[in-house]
């Protein structure tokens, strides 16, 4: 992989993607095999933001592979708790270990941390953006479960708007070929104009739909995903949405006999108990393909992995980034980083919000 740092799986070409998917399903196949690939080397998780999954796939996959970990999974049990910014903890931490996985509540800290890191940075979820290793988590699943990324009629449904695993997993399915979406949220809850930016960029077909049962008839999968109470203003806002979609044996009826189910977990409401049951129901084996894609992961990023320190001085915009979730309302030492879109817009290369100059 060319790649130092993971913070979207765009940043992968799709030959070095296919190419973790195949070492995912090489590990899986004969996991003895890998046992000490990372014997010695040390994962730091620095989770900023609650996870189970997630952070226990990451710490499971390091051990699998012979490694150690370290870290913390509660800000308030490091030095967060006394003030210390992102750019001190990533630059210490990065000393110390070999491989960093990073979660955060905030827009765009993986790449803020990748600015300041020796080691090589996964993103692990930040804020409502983006969550690529649960996208490989998603393909790893869907290549086993489907036998193939190209010519599906995917489904998304809940917060298509928040759920930073929609998006990652939207653009990352863009590149394969024959592939088009179906949208099914409530008008508040759509997806970024980003993200429907991707799709149009790359010409696949999409459509926005508020049913369920009207959208699951057509579907070759369907990616449920949960309204995000903690990305809402208020409770309020929040009980205005929940429970608009719940994945039933009645909707089941209607799916076709292959369609496959997947959920980046966890669930509340919007999946029933009884789907579990269902053979195309898909969201609990995918956690474990999750791991597998993970250590296919970690095993690349380590092979080529460049210990230089990263350089201190950037060059930064005059303007602000004006989306209020972005890393750098909380560490505003931060350089202020676009990339031109065209006239008078610029792109944040943190969160990927647009901007005005």
């Amino acid at each position: 992989m060319k790649v130092k740092h993971l913070i979207d799986l765009e940043d992968l070409t799709t030959p070095e993607l296919m190419e973790i998917i195949e070492l995912a399903n090489a590990i899986k196949d004969n996991p003895a095999d890998y046992a000490e690939r990372c014997r010695g080397k040390i994962l730091a998780t620095l989770f900023y933001e609650p996870s189970t999954r997630t952070q226990m796939s990451f710490k499971t996959a390091m051990l699998r592979l012979g490694g150690s970990v370290i870290g913390f999974d509660n800000p308030q049990n490091s030095s967060v708790s006394k003030g210390e910014s992102l750019k001190d903890t990533i630059t210490v931490v990065g000393g110390y270990a070999d491989i960093i996985a990073i979660r955060h509540s905030m827009e765009g800290t993986a790449k803020a941390a990748s600015l300041y890191s020796a080691a090589p940075v996964i993103n692990a979820g930040d804020g409502g953006h983006l969550h690529p290793t649960q996208t490989l988590t998603d393909v790893v699943t869907l290549y086993n479960e489907k036998g193939s990324l190209d010519n599906m009629c995917i489904g998304l449904c809940g917060d298509l708007k928040n759920g930073r695993t929609v998006h990652s997993f939207i653009k990352t399915m863009s590149h394969f070929k024959g592939n088009r979406f179906v949208l099914i949220s409530t008008p508040e809850l759509t997806v970024p104009q980003y993200i429907k930016d991707v799709m149009n960029a790359s010409g696949c077909r999409y459509t926005e739909v508020r049913s369920l049962a009207e959208a699951i008839p057509m579907l070759d999968m369907l990616y449920m995903t949960r309204i995000q109470r903690e990305r809402f203003k208020s409770y309020d806002e929040y009980e205005k949405q929940k429970g608009v979609f719940v994945l039933d044996r009645e909707k089941m009826m209607l799916a076709k006999a292959d369609m496959k189910i997947l959920h980046p977990l966890p669930r509340v409401d919007e999946i029933a108990e009884d789907v579990d049951y269902d053979s195309r129901a898909k969201y609990f084996i995918q956690t474990v393909y999750g791991m597998y894609a993970r250590m296919a992961l970690i095993i690349k990023m380590l092979e080529n992995a460049d210990r230089k320190p990263m350089a201190r001085r950037f060059d930064t915009h005059h303007i602000r980034c004006t989306n209020p979730n972005c890393i750098t309302y909380t560490e505003e030492y931060l350089p202020k980083l676009f990339r031109p879109l065209g006239g008078d817009m610029v792109l944040c290369r943190y969160c990927e919000g647009r901007n005005l100059i």
